[in-house]
């Protein structure tokens, strides 16, 4: 006899882990990738619920980036996607992409380390592998883009510090925040977090670039290491 396999809904998981209902008691920011996924997609299939089929889609693609250029086709060959859902994502992540191209008041402003962890921890905090990511900041501290400069080993055996500035010298960024995720969930800063950090920030001030902080990200949860006196 085939194995019966049991997949709750979504309206028959309790409200507090419902994605819809923790946006509107939490706000948009507190949810995973894969919460604000599984709200856009609207609905899962008949084989797993929307959060499931999140998940699924994230790792299909390793994350937001490789679902941002991912086609409709390649979004419909993964089961439980068709045209509709597969145009849903895109449109939601286009809107973003918009978001950010749509002019300087747009651009989030980062006046402290939750600002900065409220805008990276839905895209970090569920990858399955680190990712170094570096907020390029104007005069006014807005962000001008948030390029993604390692994936894989953040430390500082495997970081140049020459690739971390690299994007920061060609925007003409007048400062840079550099934060990475601990796929483990767990934010707290290993020693090699604290020489990367030292590293980075005697670079910035060579460059006259400072490096304002370092986050790390976890579940829910994030690290400031220039509030703990790391590494600064």
């Amino acid at each position: 006899m085939a194995e019966t396999s049991y997949h709750a809904l979504i309206k028959e998981l309790p409200e507090t882990e419902r994605p819809r209902e923790r946006l509107a008691f939490y706000g948009e920011g507190a949810l995973s990738t894969a919460e604000l996924l599984a709200i856009a997609l609207r609905s899962g299939s008949p084989q797993e619920n929307a959060l499931a089929l999140a998940h699924h889609l994230l790792t299909a693609f390793n994350g937001l980036g490789g679902l941002a250029r991912a086609s409709v086709r390649e979004l419909c060959a993964i089961p439980g996607i068709g045209p509709a859902k597969a145009a849903q994502v895109k449109a939601a992540l286009e809107l973003g992409r918009r978001l950010l191209l749509s002019g300087e008041d747009a651009r989030p402003q980062i006046t402290s380390p939750a600002d900065a962890a409220q805008l990276l921890s839905a895209a970090l905090s569920t990858e399955p592998q680190e990712q170094l990511v570096v907020l390029l900041l104007d005069s006014k501290n807005r962000v001008q883009r948030m390029p993604i400069i390692y994936r894989g080993n953040v430390n500082a055996s495997f970081i140049r510090v020459a690739e971390v500035f690299r994007e920061a010298i060609k925007d003409n960024a007048v400062s840079i925040i550099v934060a990475h995720n601990h796929p483990s969930g767990d934010p707290t800063p290993s020693p090699e977090d604290v020489q990367v950090t030292q590293a980075l920030v005697r670079a910035g001030q060579l460059l006259h670039i400072p490096v304002l902080d370092h986050l790390i990200i976890g579940r829910q949860r994030y690290v400031s290491l220039k509030e703990r006196g790391l590494g600064f």
